[in-house]
């Protein structure tokens, strides 16, 4: 928990310098990761594919709202493998959405730059809507994050020899980087070169390694070390292509936040060597599957909440992290539950399920969180708000909230931050430009 009492001081007001007491660590020195990392601070946010669909949320808001301005990378999620452990496109449902990917033809209003889809275009959907971006702000990259939560069945399949491996890096460039996308059903759009310049790397999203993830995943307990040597044949790969075309391409990782997590599936120190950084999940640490309220993103772990940011940071770095390569993540949605009982605010009591949610009961977008009714508190100590009211419990971060966690990154000498996902902020972008604001 480093500097954890001099920040809680900071946004209080205090002017009060607390030195660490007995057992509790000292701020790390700066190292060459924290330098490289207050240069330029990490902004990564999800762009999610089905976001297009009840959502509403084009790639064109990422421009109308301002955030692509105040970001540095876009994960695009995600990208499926299949049985035989090779990246894919399809349009089956569960399986693969090609049509939202680039299939789809938006309209002119629906474009990034005004410019409708045409069916003579190479590319259309997504992707090229994400191209038109990348054209509008040259600084943003943006990453296809492979896996996920529904989609990492097979990736200890793919992991498992040098030959799989070697086989669904190498099927993954040639699709998303190299842009050879197939041809599927009747739509014109996809072909040999069709995506290629959208993408400038990839996020590993293994949920999880050796570990328990979605019903019916694929796990083994040496996924931990070939997760490593998993992501060293797509730096050796990335690398190697990248010196034919004169470029170079980046590579991150989704971490898990649960300490078990941690020490059953991922060498940290020899993974960190092969990403240019990793995001630490830091959400979904409670949930309505929980019987009691809670906090589900605090920054710092109290008697009640034990899991934390902090915790997993410090996971990370006793394991042989660099700071500068740990980009914490944020929620830009709430977690909430329904007939939770009044004392303490609402704070850390029974309740009788998941709250009412627009898209999914026990989840609901920040914009609509704070729509609803309730009084909206904070605790300082935890890093952490909720709303209360009618029973209904809350835990949602706030810009003051991300304030706190920004302070943290800097006063940790950490990489960034990173949200998922864009789709739940305002239409103003007011969540990414706190975090914009807190690194400025």
């Amino acid at each position: 928990m480093r500097t954890r009492l001099a920040l809680v001081a900071l946004l209080l007001g205090s002017t009060a310098v607390v030195a660490p007491t007995a057992g509790q660590a000292a701020p790390a020195p700066v190292t060459a990761g924290a330098a490289a990392a207050a240069a330029g601070y990490v902004k990564v946010g999800y762009f999610v594919q089905w976001g297009i669909y009840r959502r509403n949320f084009l790639v064109k808001n990422l421009h109308t709202s301002g955030m692509a301005a105040k970001l540095t990378h876009i994960n695009y999620a995600f990208a499926n493998v299949g049985p035989d452990g090779r990246c894919f496109e399809a349009n089956e449902a569960g399986v693969g959405d090609a049509w939202a990917d680039y299939q789809k033809r938006f309209k002119s209003g629906e474009s990034v730059d005004g410019v409708g889809d045409v069916v003579s275009q190479p590319l259309a959907g997504n992707f090229h809507q994400l191209r038109k971006l990348k054209a509008m702000y040259p600084h943003l990259k943006i990453q296809l994050s492979i896996g996920g939560w529904t989609w990492s069945k097979y990736l200890s399949d793919a992991a498992l020899t040098p030959a799989s491996r070697q086989a669904m890096v190498a099927s993954c460039i040639d699709m998303f980087i190299k842009g050879n996308l197939p041809l599927i059903g009747t739509s014109p759009h996809g072909g040999a070169g069709s995506a290629a310049g959208v993408f400038d790397g990839f996020d590993l999203d293994w949920e999880w390694p050796a570990s328990e993830g979605n019903t019916g995943n694929v796990v083994r307990p040496e996924d931990k070390h070939n997760y490593t040597l998993l992501a060293a044949e797509f730096r050796s790969q990335l690398d190697a292509y990248g010196a034919q075309v004169g470029r170079t391409y980046s590579l991150s990782a989704f971490l898990p936040a649960d300490p078990a997590k941690i020490n059953a599936g991922i060498e940290t120190a020899p993974l960190f060597s092969y990403l240019d950084f990793a995001t630490v999940q830091g959400y979904d640490l409670v949930g309505a599957w929980d019987p009691v309220t809670g906090h589900q993103a605090n920054l710092y772990s109290t008697p009640s909440s034990p899991f934390s940011v902090d915790l997993a940071v410090d996971t990370y770095r006793a394991q042989g992290a660099p700071a500068g390569k740990i980009v914490i993540g944020i929620p830009y949605y709430g977690r909430g539950w329904a007939g939770a009982g009044s004392a303490n605010s609402g704070l850390y009591q029974p309740a009788t399920g998941p709250a009412r949610g627009t898209y999914e009961d026990g989840v609901e977008d920040y914009k609509k969180v704070i729509a609803k009714q309730g009084t909206v508190y904070y605790d300082p100590v935890a890093g952490a708000t909720w709303k209360y009211g009618g029973g209904a419990f809350w835990s949602y971060d706030t810009p003051q909230v991300i304030a706190q966690k920004t302070a943290y990154v800097k006063a940790n000498g950490l990489g960034g931050t990173m949200a998922w996902s864009l789709d739940g902020d305002t239409p103003t972008g007011e969540l990414t430009t706190a975090i914009h604001n807190g690194f400025s």
